[in-house]
């Protein structure tokens, strides 16, 4: 075969892989297996930020009728449902930390924040357990790129007395090997107040 027919056929076979790729991926079958599409979509990105803060009220409520363990536990069900820390480390930087512990690249650390109770993080007092009763956020912009998602913009938080927290909010999402969206990244600051 000389070099003019070997491109050609080359082509060939490239255009009957590619035109195979597409017709496959609408079906949803590639040779005989199963294709799972890890694409983020808008709507999941939205129900894993709904979740979120109904899981901080949860946190919340259940440390009001059942105590710090009750708390402490939905706590640490949230971090393996919702957190990528099973995937790696997580860039959590939290609302009200300082120091040393500002970022919480791990569980503990991210456990800590939530419901304090933790030595090795003594300046933790629990953001989730000051009774929160209201959640809801406002996306500056959700920038969606296949697997990963990343939004920004703020999130309300009501307290008992009906106090209103404003925080400067970015999420990092990506989905796992099993398809479940997964928090990477988590950044919250008080906005600037000068």
């Amino acid at each position: 075969m000389n070099m003019k027919n070997l491109k050609r056929s080359s082509l060939l076979l490239l255009a009957v892989f590619a035109t195979a790729a597409a017709v496959n991926a609408q079906t949803g079958e590639a040779f005989g297996k199963a294709i799972t599409n890890t694409n983020i979509t808008e709507k999941e990105v939205e129900a894993a930020q709904i979740a979120w803060g109904a899981a901080l009220i949860k946190i919340s409520q259940d440390n009001k009728t059942g105590g710090f363990a009750a708390a402490k536990a939905t706590a640490e069900a949230v971090l393996d449902q919702a957190y990528g820390y099973n995937m790696g480390p997580v860039l959590f930087k939290p609302t009200l930390t300082t120091g040393d512990q500002v970022f919480r690249t791990t569980r503990a650390g991210a456990l800590a924040y939530f419901v304090g109770g933790d030595k090795d993080f003594p300046n933790d007092t629990g953001f989730a357990l000051k009774g929160w009763e209201k959640y809801e956020f406002k996306n500056a912009a959700v920038h969606i790129s296949g697997d990963l998602a990343i939004t920004m913009g703020n999130v309300f938080l009501t307290d008992a007395s009906g106090k209103v927290t404003k925080v400067d909010k970015t999420w990092g999402f990506k989905k796992d090997d099993k398809g479940n969206l997964r928090i990477v990244l988590h950044h919250s600051s008080l906005p600037y107040n000068p």
